[in-house]
Parts: C-alpha cells; sequence; structure tokens
C-alpha cells in the first residue's frame, strides 16, 4: 500500500493506477471511496459513469498541485497542460486534508510511523 503525504503528514492511504485496465477503471463502479487515486501522465479526467462526486488535483511532474476542483457525475475536464498527474478522492476530501493550490505531495510505499 502506497500512502499520499504534504510535509510528513499523511493525507490517505493512495492507489496509483498502473496499467492501462486500471487506468480505464479508475473510479467507476465504486460507491465510496476511502483514500485517494493517482494517475500518471494525466492531463483530465472524466467522471462518465460515476456514482459520486469527486475532488480533482492537476499536479506538474514533481507533484506540486497546480489546479484542483470538484468534478460532479458525467463530465468531462479540459486538459490542465501544466499538469503530469491527477489525484482523484471522493468530493470532500481536500477540504477535510486542507489541499490546495501550491501544495508538494509525496508518494511513500509504506506508512512514515512505520509498516502497517
Amino acid at each position: 500500500m502506497s500512502w499520499l503525504l504534504r510535509d510528513d503528514e499523511v493525507l490517505a492511504s493512495l492507489e496509483v493506477a498502473e496499467g492501462r485496465a486500471a487506468r480505464r477503471r479508475g473510479l467507476l463502479g465504486r460507491s465510496e471511496f476511502d483514500g485517494a487515486l493517482l494517475f500518471e501522465h494525466t492531463r483530465s479526467v472524466h467522471s462518465i459513469g460515476m456514482r459520486f462526486p469527486i475532488d480533482v488535483a492537476f499536479c506538474d511532474r514533481h507533484l506540486l498541485v497546480v489546479k484542483t476542483m470538484r468534478v460532479e457525475p458525467h463530465r468531462i475536464t479540459l486538459p490542465v497542460l501544466r499538469a503530469h498527474h491527477v489525484l482523484e478522492a471522493e468530493a470532500g476530501s481536500f477540504a477535510r486534508w486542507g489541499l490546495c493550490v501550491g501544495d508538494r505531495l509525496e508518494v511513500r510505499g509504506e506508512h512514515p510511523d512505520g509498516p502497517t
């Protein structure tokens, strides 16, 4: 399991959408989601077929958040040219985490406080 951090603070558990099947599936078919999902090499996303609204953060290649937005189901975002990664979470998550433009995120493969 991976973890999403900001300034050594754990924000959420993290899934990385690796491979075509995982990228296509994303959060589709889920009725809720606890944690975050990271898409690498991505500049836009869609929520077609999703059951709930999502928070979306567009990040540059260094995981600096360049834009955030809430995306309702059945929508498509415009590409964000500065983006290299996209982070998705259930709507309201970013507010709970205090995530905003300018934050630098980090992905760790183990919990920073030790093994889980």
